[in-house]
């Protein structure tokens, strides 16, 4: 475990700990490479928000479900939803299923965000729509931004108008209490100009992202005294992210790479561990 530190001294740890991350060598081991090989904005949008959604568990688990999701648009993903139907796409999501996630519940989603494109224009319009300028609360624009896509019938593919919790589970909501990990880590992307983010939704200050909590961010936090919380919601969400901004106002989320993958690694376990917290970065 860390010791306890000073704001100041933790401030000059956790900045040479950004400064010296190797980032390019981390990034192989991140769900982000996939919206990076995409060049236009509508692509890495697309790209991004299918693979933050089904970012858990591990990468190498995940990764192959968001590979074949993204199969049938080849190199324009953004051209493909716009243009699904099921009675002629579905046959391409067959078989496709991920712990929670059923094929049926998979191709629910590939289905909702078509109709959301197709009315909307993008994700990120619908985002910008439920985001108050004055305020840019988060929690409140993504309890919007997921209400508005699960508002779609989805009789089209169960028969009747259902939400089963394999299709919700990949739509989280702040107004029920969730972390919104994914969502957070989705909008991370594309908010944030810096580092291996892409900064394509650019009305956004990055100063109001919310961390994506994770077991890693959640672990190590408690041990730098960021939170003491232990439920793994909004509010430890919240409160860790409040904390980083004594450090960095003004991007506070500069942090979350480099601290996941600390974890991700087993440099940090979150307890007590003689033979690694001897030679952590933060002690």
């Amino acid at each position: 475990m860390v010791r306890k530190k000073s704001p100041r001294r933790l401030k000059r740890i956790l900045d040479k700990f950004y400064e010296e991350f190797n980032f390019q060598k981390r990034v192989q081991h991140d769900p982000i490479t996939i919206p990076q090989r995409y060049s236009s904005p509508e692509d890495i949008e697309i790209a991004g928000f299918i693979a933050a959604s089904f970012a858990y568990g591990k990468v190498e688990l995940f990764k192959p479900v968001v590979e074949k999701i993204l199969e049938p648009g080849g190199r324009r993903p953004a051209q493909f939803f716009k243009t699904f139907r099921l009675s002629r796409h579905t046959e391409y999501f067959r078989s496709i299923r991920y712990r929670f996630n059923r094929e049926q519940d998979i191709l629910c989603f590939v289905y909702l965000i078509s109709e959301t494109i197709k009315k909307w224009g993008s994700l990120r319009a619908l985002f910008y729509s439920c985001l108050d300028p004055d305020t840019y609360d988060i929690k409140k624009a993504l309890s919007g931004f997921t209400e508005c896509i699960l508002k779609t019938a989805t009789t089209p593919v169960y028969g009747s108008n259902i939400k089963p919790y394999g299709l919700k589970q990949l739509f989280p909501s702040p107004h029920k209490g969730s972390a919104c990990k994914r969502t957070n880590l989705f909008l991370r992307w594309m908010v944030r100009k810096k580092d291996i983010d892409f900064g394509i939704w650019n009305r956004i200050p990055a100063s109001h992202l919310i961390i994506p909590l994770d077991t890693h961010i959640a672990r190590i936090s408690k041990c730098l005294g960021l939170t003491k919380r232990s439920s793994s919601d909004w509010k430890t969400a919240k409160e860790i992210t409040e904390a980083l901004k004594q450090f960095d106002p003004e991007d506070p989320l500069k942090y979350d790479f480099a601290l996941c993958h600390h974890g991700i690694s087993g440099l940090c376990r979150g307890q007590q561990v003689p033979a690694i917290c001897s030679s952590c970065d933060f002690n």
